[in-house]
């Protein structure tokens, strides 16, 4: 499995190509993390324009199945996260053949 970027090197190549410190890269790179999480909590959704947006929704109460037993189970209703990929990000990066 590839490893991504480690949030040190993601800090250093954003302080590089916008020709910032490390620390003003990693302040705003917290801040923007801060604010996704807030506005996705009070709105329902964070749009980052170009990449994707994180969109909050409820999933209803439904059965399942214990993977041992085969047994029912009834699973509770609850809030998730989603994020949803950007057109021009999905064909960036994986384009249709």
């Amino acid at each position: 499995m590839a490893s991504g970027l480690t949030k040190t090197q993601l800090i250093r190549q954003l302080a590089e190509k916008t020709e910032l410190p490390n620390k003003t890269a990693a302040a705003f790179l917290e801040h923007l993390a801060d604010t996704a999480i807030k506005e996705t909590k009070k709105n329902g959704i964070f749009v980052v324009p170009g990449l994707g947006r994180l969109v909050k929704a409820h999933r209803k109460a439904r059965t399942g199945r214990n993977p041992q037993t085969g047994e029912p189970i009834q699973i509770k209703a609850k809030t998730v996260v989603k994020f949803r990929v950007a057109k021009a990000a999905k064909d960036a990066i994986a384009p249709k053949k």
